[in-house]
């Protein structure tokens, strides 16, 4: 049962769910500060978790044999824990409960959740195999928390959650270049046109090392030019530490000091550095 329920965590990514559930609070909270509707914060926490997982089970679903080829053991389908059924299941019952709970919220909420959730569908079918363009989208799914948290609120957009969004939008644009060398062999079985495909890894990392540098120059701005988080140093510290160790990473990238091997220790420490982000998020919104 405990290896079942281990396989079903890994198949829907849910750090990255709770993740994304954390985004959407923040959101939420820089618009509206302590005075926030409760029962808002739920639905927007279960559309974050219900949809990202649809979606995932989805990627898997459909690049298995890509996974196989990398030899992905860390997917539950390529090891044999779940079948692809499974995960097409999982896609088909999550999706209308992510939409059911964005619905509970108004018509903005689902309205956005069903945009984002149908290109995420083409991305996983089709808009995967243009590289950049694909990570541009998953860049952007890093960003459509806050900003769905954001108009859950208050139906617009802030500056400060432009702000956050933006640096989550470049920081996932570079961790799936990077991405794209730790998956060289495989993107070839769906012809993926990633940077490190048609230009070399040496070139890919580059291209993420520059992406994560311009992600961390943007830290500093609401610090020093935002009111919500003007000389917070609830904000600043943890911020700190996730430019440092993107900064480092950075810097490996950039001089070519990496290997497949060590990109997917890269990618597992980007995601800590990104959560410790979140936290300095989080704290400056409150």
């Amino acid at each position: 049962m405990m290896k079942k329920l281990r396989s079903l965590w890994e198949l829907y990514r849910l750090e990255h769910g709770f993740m994304y559930a954390v985004g959407v609070v923040i959101g939420i909270v820089i618009s509206t500060g302590l005075d926030i509707e409760v029962e808002k914060v739920i639905f927007g926490v279960f559309t974050a978790i219900f949809l990202q997982a649809a979606a995932f089970a989805l990627n898997d679903y459909c690049d298995y044999e890509v996974d196989l080829k990398n030899n992905r053991v860390d997917r539950p389908l390529v090891r044999g824990d779940l079948s692809k059924n499974t995960a097409l299941l999982s896609f088909a019952m999550l999706t209308p409960i992510g939409f059911t709970s964005a619905y509970m919220i108004g018509f903005e909420a689902f309205l956005l959740a069903f945009l984002i959730t149908i290109a995420g569908f083409f991305y996983d079918v089709k808009l995967k195999e243009f590289g950049i363009a694909g990570n541009i989208y998953i860049g952007f799914t890093m960003a459509a928390p806050f900003l769905f948290g954001n108009v859950v609120a208050t139906g617009t957009v802030e500056l400060a959650v432009a702000v956050l969004a933006s640096m989550a939008f470049l920081s996932g644009i570079a961790r799936e270049i990077m991405k794209g060398i730790e998956d060289i062999e495989g993107d070839s079985l769906r012809n993926v046109r990633t940077v490190a495909r048609l230009r070399g890894v040496d070139i890919a990392g580059k291209y993420s090392g520059v992406v994560f540098i311009i992600s961390v120059l943007l830290s500093p701005i609401p610090f020093f030019a935002i009111h919500e988080f003007f000389f917070d140093f609830k904000y600043i510290i943890p911020v700190l530490v996730t430019d440092m160790i993107l900064l480092r990473l950075s810097l490996r990238l950039l001089r070519g000091h990496f290997t497949r091997e060590s990109i997917s220790k890269f990618r597992k420490q980007t995601l800590i550095a990104m959560s410790i982000g979140l936290v300095g998020f989080l704290a400056g919104a409150f």
